[in-house]
């Protein structure tokens, strides 16, 4: 009786959110699931919108070519994602929802402006710079909502906030399923530039949070990259940067090649086009409602175990999943089922990265946090790049996607000695 008195006693003792808080959260949180969408829709589009483009540019459209300029093609929208550091600096100087609203902005139109594309150079530039925008978006919206919800709550804010990119990932996936298949791949990115209402919205709706205000209001100007690379934060600096590029690695070999697995194992088969790209759409739909289900389960178990023991276990399951789905159902006689049943898992602990936006805000201080969070972010982009070149160097070479990308999973063991130099900061209050 005593302990359910209790639970009811901690359940009432919640701040609630006012009206400023709840429009931030939903202004945040759609802007970063149509970042999901925005970004996941190149990876279901990119082998029609290729074969279009590939002749028109010189180049045959044979699946060798496509498979070269689709990674050619992911690797600048990588350093896209790796130059949007430069949002991380501006939200330090000029606040949080201003620069928010600047990322969703900048992805939106230059997502739209993709459907317009006459050749493979000029989808490349499109790409390019919605990267940028997309990019920018986690870590100020991660960063809005850890300083602007109050302390009892950010923690499953920071979870909540996760799965919109992943229901971006859905959404991706049901337009595919339903415009994409009938109206092709160059409406599919005309879906994209929606985010421009929520980008007007967030300057209109949004109030700036009290932390950076006083923050902005009691401080000398920060010189805020030069502080995280200083004696106090540049370990943990180093640290983060590692474990998210061993995240960001992960999702671009698990998530953005999951499509072309499937496709390749449904028509393998026997099933038609048109069915296999629904196959796929609805194996995506199946990797981000696990994705999400990781995300809401993530929270309350850092909370309990600690940041660092939590991602261990995520770490390891990813290791686990894409090994078992690359590694092993892709090459089974019939292995369309079993890939997706491993899908499940992949997606599931795929929501480590609800993590880092739970963690990364504890580390830093108010007037540096969203430099230290876009950098480690950007820096961990950059790196994904280059091993997503490599990774299609290796299916060109190899003639088989499932094995480069089950390597990756190596990064994820490499991240299981990392993780005990982070700091663990459970418990801990958001540093002002």
């Amino acid at each position: 009786m005593n302990s359910l008195t209790d639970r009811t006693s901690v359940t009432r003792r919640r701040t609630p959110l006012n009206r400023s808080q709840i429009a931030g959260f939903w202004g945040a949180w759609a802007g970063w699931t149509l970042d999901g969408m925005d970004s996941f829709i190149y990876a279901l589009v990119l082998t029609p919108a290729l074969t279009e483009l590939l002749p028109r540019s010189g180049y045959a459209a044979t699946p060798a070519n496509v498979g070269l300029a689709g990674s050619i093609l992911f690797a600048l929208f990588l350093v896209g994602w790796g130059l949007s550091f430069i949002w991380g600096p501006l939200a330090d100087r000029f606040g949080r929802t201003k620069v928010l609203a600047g990322t969703i902005f900048t992805f939106a139109i230059f997502t739209g402006l993709a459907a317009t594309s006459h050749n493979v150079w000029e989808l490349g530039i499109y790409r390019f710079i919605a990267g940028v925008g997309i990019g920018g978006e986690w870590a100020l919206a991660g960063t809005y909502v850890a300083e602007s919800w109050p302390e009892d709550r950010r923690k499953m804010g920071a979870g909540y906030l996760q799965t919109g990119y992943y229901a971006g990932f859905f959404l991706a996936a049901a337009l595919n399923y339903t415009v994409g298949v009938h109206y092709g791949w160059r409406v599919m990115f005309l879906t994209g530039a929606v985010p421009v209402v929520v980008a007007i919205l967030v300057l209109l709706r949004v109030k700036e949070t009290d932390k950076w205000q006083k923050a902005e209001a009691g401080a000398a100007r920060a010189r805020p990259l030069r502080e995280i690379m200083g004696p106090a934060y540049r370990r943990r600096t180093w640290v983060a940067c590692i474990l998210l590029t061993i995240a960001i690695i992960g999702l671009w070999a698990g998530a953005v090649y999951e499509p072309s697995a499937v496709i390749q194992l449904a028509t393998k088969a026997g099933m038609a086009k048109n069915d296999a790209i629904r196959t796929a759409s609805l194996a995506t739909g199946l990797l981000s409602i696990a994705t999400i289900l990781g995300c809401l389960a993530l929270p309350p178990m850092a909370e309990r175990i600690g940041r660092k023991k939590t991602l261990a276990v995520y770490f390891a399951g990813m290791a686990i999943a894409i090994v078992g789905s690359f590694g092993w159902a892709f090459y089974l006689p019939n292995g369309l089922a079993p890939f997706i049943a491993w899908l499940f898992v992949l997606g599931f602990f795929g929501g480590n990265f609800a993590l880092f936006s739970l963690w990364l805000p504890e580390q830093f201080e108010t007037r540096v946090r969203a430099t230290a969070f876009a950098f480690c972010t950007s820096f961990g982009r950059f790196v994904g790049a280059g091993v997503n070149f490599l990774l299609g160097a290796a299916v060109l070479h190899m003639h088989t996607l499932g094995v480069p990308v089950a390597l990756t999973a190596l990064a994820f063991v490499v991240g299981l000695f990392v993780i005990p130099f982070a700091p663990e900061t459970k418990g801990e209050v958001l540093p002002q």
